[in-house]
């Protein structure tokens, strides 16, 4: 049985989760404001992680929750994308697919014991999708730059980024785990 602990990660890990429904609420009236919200969300999961590891405060409960709720609020972002016409459902599809398969061999792994560490690609897969969540939600563009353009190349990037770290991720499971 996992003991819940709170504790400054895990709080602000739950306050990741809480921001969720207000960020998909103001975005589609205020662009502006819900990338705000989504920036400090995201911030959030640097801030929780550096904070648990500095202070000793890690916890299955928290290596469990942590990705689980950066789930959530990429799965919201992509779901709100779909439906302002901003993103075609087959990537964010493919993306949330790749994120619970992921998620979902995370905890098995950890049930078992093992932790199966982030790897470079899965990290830097999490930074094209998360800057182009933002561009893509921006309006405009600045000279003859257009956001979305560039957050739509980004989530394309990110989604190449995704199925392959998937993979690798997958492989490295079944490796650990057997």
């Amino acid at each position: 049985m996992i003991t819940i602990r709170f504790n400054i990660p895990t709080i602000l890990t739950f306050s990741r989760i809480i921001l969720i429904p207000f960020f998909i609420l103001i975005t589609p009236q205020n662009p502006f404001l819900g990338i705000g919200i989504f920036l400090i969300a995201a911030a959030t999961d640097s801030l929780d992680g550096y904070l648990a590891r500095k202070s000793g405060q890690i916890t299955k409960f928290g290596i469990i929750l942590d990705p689980i709720a950066d789930k959530f609020l990429v799965i919201s972002a992509l779901i709100l994308l779909v439906d302002m016409v901003r993103l075609s459902a087959w990537v964010a599809i493919v993306i949330i697919v790749r994120e619970f398969v992921v998620t979902a061999l995370r905890v098995v792994a950890l049930s078992k014991d093992v932790v199966i560490p982030a790897e470079t690609g899965g990290k830097v897969k999490t930074v094209a999708q998360m800057t182009s969540i933002v561009l893509l939600f921006l309006p405009g563009g600045i000279l003859d730059i257009v956001f979305y353009d560039i957050g739509l190349v980004l989530m394309y990037i990110a989604l190449v980024l995704a199925v392959v770290s998937g993979v690798k991720y997958t492989i490295s499971f079944w490796k650990q785990v057997q």
